[in-house]
C-alpha cells in the first residue's frame, strides 16, 4: 500500500515527467500565500481588541458580535465578486485590489471613533479578505504541477495561520507593553488602535509583491490570450511545454462562450450540479465547527473562565503555533493519503475535542459574575481546545481551501468559487455573530453545537466529497 501511496513523479517533475521551474512556482506561492497571511491578520486581530471596542463605542453583547462579525459579511461579499471579477479582470488583478482594500481598511479601523464607522471600514477590508480568501488558492492551483499542487496549496493555510499568530503576537506585545488593550500607547492613543494599524505592514508588501507575479496562464487562456499564456507556462513547467498545456486548457473550456454563473446548472437537468454541492457542504461546515470562535473571541472566553488578560492572549499564541505546526504535518499527508481520509480524521477529532469542552464548560460555576472552572477542568478545557484546533488544522483548515481551488472544472471554477465563497463567509458570520449571545445563555449548548455539526460533517464527507489527489485540473469533472 505504502508503494502505491509514494508513487509519482518528484516535486521537480510534472506528472507527464517534464522538469519544472519549481524555484519561480515557489516564488509565484510565496508571493499569493501573502493573501493568506493578509486573511489571517486581518481575521484574528479583533481577537484582543473587544475591550476597548466595547469601552469606546459603549457596546452591548450583540453589538460586540456585530463589530466583530463585520468583517465576515465584507467576506462573503468580496468572495462572491472576487470569483466572478476574476473570470473578467484576472485573479492576480483582483488580489492587487484586495490589498489596496486591507491598506484602507487597517488604516479606517484604528482611527474610528463611532460603531458605525468601524463597521464600515471592518466591511471594507472583508471585501479584501474574501478575495483573498478564494484567489489565493485557486491562483496556485493554477500555476502548480498537480503531482504537489495539495502542499503548496496547503501553504495558504499555513499563512493564514501565521497571520492569525502574528495578529495574536503584535496584540500581546501592544498590550502587555502598554499595561492592557485600552491604556495609551504611541501618541497617546489606546493600544487597540494600534492593533489595527500595524496591519498596513503586510498590507503594503502585498501590494508590491504581487506587481512582480504573472496573470494566470488559465485564465489568458479563457481571454484568447494563447501566446502570453504560453510564455508563462514554458517558464513554468519547462521549454516545449507551454504549447501543450494550452492545448490542454483550451479543450477543457467550452468554445462556444465565456465562463458565467449558469455553468453551475447542469445543461440537461437544469438543477444545480452535485460538484456544487459538495463545495457548498465543504465552505459551510468548515464554519459550523465553530473554529472562528476560538479565533475571534479566545482572548474573552479564557477570561469568562478565569484566567487573566495577559495569560488569554499567551493561549491565543500558543493555538497559533499548535495550528501552524498541524498543518505543516498536513502538508506532509496531503498529497500522499489523499483529501478526503484528512477530512474524515478532523471531523472524528473535532466530535470528541469538542464534545469534551461542552462536558467542562457543563460544570462551570459562576463566581463574582464570571464563569469559574473548578479544579483540574480549566486544564482539561484548554488541553481539548488546542487539541480540537490541532485537529481542524490538520485536516478541514487546509484541505477545504485546497478542494475548493481545484475540485472545479475550469469552465466553472470562477463561478463556483464566488458562491461557495459565499456560503462560506456567510456561515463564518452567522457563527461569530451569534456567539456571544448564546454564550451567554449557555456555555455548554453552545459547543455542543458544534460537536454536532462535526459529527455531521464526518457522515456528509462520505457521502458527497471525492477525491482529487493527483488530478489535472483539466481533468476535474463536473
Amino acid at each position: 500500500m505504502a508503494s502505491v501511496i509514494n508513487a509519482g513523479p518528484s516535486p521537480g517533475m510534472s506528472a507527464d515527467g517534464a522538469k519544472v521551474n519549481m524555484a519561480f512556482i515557489a516564488a509565484i506561492v510565496a508571493v499569493a500565500t501573502i493573501g493568506g497571511f493578509m486573511f489571517g491578520y486581518d481575521s484574528g486581530v479583533i481577537n484582543g481588541t473587544q475591550e476597548g471596542l466595547e469601552k469606546a463605542f459603549s457596546l452591548s453583547k450583540l453589538g460586540t458580535g456585530l463589530n466583530v462579525g463585520a468583517i465576515l459579511l465584507g467576506c462573503a461579499f468580496g468572495a462572491f465578486a472576487a470569483g466572478r471579477l476574476a473570470d473578467v479582470w484576472g485573479r492576480r488583478t483582483v488580489m492587487i485590489v484586495a490589498a489596496l482594500l486591507f491598506l484602507v481598511s487597517a488604516l479606517g479601523s484604528g482611527a474610528s471613533h463611532t460603531s458605525l464607522v468601524f463597521i464600515v471600514f471592518r466591511l471594507i477590508g472583508g471585501l479584501g479578505v474574501g478575495a483573498a480568501s478564494v484567489l489565493c488558492p485557486v491562483y496556485i492551483s493554477e500555476v502548480t504541477p498537480a503531482n504537489i499542487r495539495g502542499r503548496l496549496s496547503s501553504v495558504q493555510q499555513i499563512m493564514i495561520i501565521t497571520g492569525l499568530t502574528g495578529a495574536f503576537v503584535a496584540n500581546y506585545i501592544l498590550a502587555h507593553t502598554a499595561g492592557s488593550s485600552t491604556a495609551p500607547f504611541w501618541l497617546g492613543l489606546p493600544a487597540w488602535r494600534w492593533m489595527f494599524w500595524m496591519q498596513t505592514i503586510p498590507a503594503a508588501v502585498f501590494f508590491f509583491a504581487l506587481l512582480a507575479i504573472p496573470e494566470s496562464p488559465r485564465f489568458l487562456v479563457a481571454k484568447g490570450k494563447d501566446a502570453e499564456a504560453e510564455k508563462i507556462l514554458s517558464r513554468l513547467f519547462g521549454e516545449g511545454q507551454g504549447a501543450g498545456k494550452v492545448a490542454e486548457i483550451r479543450a477543457s473550456l467550452s468554445a462556444d462562450h465565456q465562463p458565467k454563473l449558469s455553468d453551475l446548472l447542469d445543461p440537461n437537468t437544469k438543477k444545480i450540479r452535485a460538484i456544487l454541492w459538495a463545495g457548498l457542504v465543504l465552505a459551510v461546515f468548515q464554519q459550523l465547527v465553530g473554529i472562528n470562535i476560538v479565533f475571534y473571541y479566545g482572548s474573552v472566553l479564557w477570561q469568562s473562565v478565569g484566567f487573566t488578560e495577559d495569560d488569554s492572549l499567551k493561549i491565543n499564541i500558543l493555538s497559533g503555533a499548535l495550528s501552524i505546526l498541524a498543518c505543516l504535518l498536513a502538508i506532509g499527508l496531503i498529497d500522499k493519503i489523499g483529501r478526503k481520509p484528512l477530512l474524515l480524521i478532523g471531523s472524528a477529532g473535532m466530535a470528541v475535542t469538542l464534545g469534551i469542552l461542552t462536558w467542562c464548560f457543563s460544570t462551570a460555576t459562576t463566581v463574582n459574575g464570571a464563569l469559574h472552572l473548578a479544579g483540574n477542568t480549566g486544564l482539561i478545557a484548554l488541553f481539548a481546545a488546542n487539541a480540537y484546533v490541532v485537529f481542524f488544522n490538520l485536516s478541514w483548515g487546509p484541505v477545504m481551501w485546497v478542494m475548493l481551488g481545484e475540485m472545479f472544472p475550469n469552465q466553472m471554477r470562477g463561478s463556483a468559487l464566488a458562491v461557495a465563497g459565499f456560503a462560506q463567509w456567510i456561515a463564518n458570520f452567522a457563527i461569530s455573530v451569534s456567539f456571544p449571545s448564546m454564550a451567554a445563555h449557555s456555555l455548554p449548548m453552545t459547543y455542543g453545537f458544534y460537536a454536532l455539526s462535526a459529527v455531521v460533517s464526518f457522515f456528509l464527507v462520505q457521502k458527497l466529497i471525492n477525491e482529487t489527489r493527483g488530478k489535472e485540473l483539466e481533468a476535474m469533472e463536473g
